[in-house]
């Protein structure tokens, strides 16, 4: 079996993606944390984008192979490794799966703008923005208690880093992000209990987290004051 090792950063909620995958599928990995600030030549040298996850693949000859963007590796993971299936069979149903994925990617880009805006306009339009685009996940959720129902799937491994930020943002203010959104709320506490979720980050991630907003000097903050 082709030995794994993941490039990490501690914050980051594509690398959470790729953890988590890796934790579904019971798949031993060695993970290694890198400063996103001061990247190292080595780093560079295997992701052509500067970003991570990287996932190293070592193959039984010994030699390596370094798989970029969240999720390629993830799909990655799914064809290779044994363990409950985390895509769905059915080839227009995972299509679909794959497309509510990218649209988690755009929420991580909103949250982005969300957390390091430094003004109330550029604050607000960010949380609405948000706020419209979990009402149109609302509208695609089922009986639950995850995405595609008892199974749980990539979609959710996707969407799980996002929620986690609201563990410390509901700290700070109320975003009413989640008002109108039962589904979603329930969708959020079983995520929130899965221990695949659950160890896709250190212990200092609410720290970190805190650390990123008082750095980048977000309004949020303010909010909180």
């Amino acid at each position: 079996m082709a030995a794994l090792k993941l490039i990490s950063h501690k914050l980051c909620p594509y690398v959470q993606r790729a953890v988590i995958a890796l934790h579904e599928k019971g798949v031993p990995f060695e993970r290694i944390d890198i400063d996103l600030g001061n990247k190292p030549d080595w780093f560079l040298n295997i992701s052509p984008l500067g970003k991570v996850p990287v996932l190293v693949v070592t193959r039984d000859d010994g030699t390596e192979v370094a798989l970029f963007e969240s999720n390629v590796i993830c799909e990655y993971i799914e064809e290779t490794q044994a363990g409950a299936k985390l895509h769905p069979k059915d080839p227009l149903v995972r299509a679909e799966h794959r497309a509510w994925m990218e649209f988690g990617s755009a929420i991580l880009g909103d949250l982005w703008g969300l957390e390091t805006a430094t003004d109330a306009a550029a604050f607000e339009g960010k949380r609405q923005a948000v706020a419209a685009k979990f009402v149109r996940v609302e509208a695609a959720l089922g009986a639950g208690p995850f995405f595609a129902g008892p199974n749980f799937s990539l979609v959710d491994a996707v969407f799980a880093p996002i929620f986690r930020y609201f563990d410390l943002f509901d700290q700070l203010t109320d975003l009413a992000v989640f008002t109108h959104t039962p589904k979603l709320r329930a969708w959020r506490r079983a995520l929130a209990q899965r221990r695949s979720v659950r160890s896709a980050v250190s212990a200092d991630y609410p720290a970190l987290l805190h650390a990123f907003l008082v750095n980048h000097r977000a309004h949020m903050l303010k909010l909180a004051a």
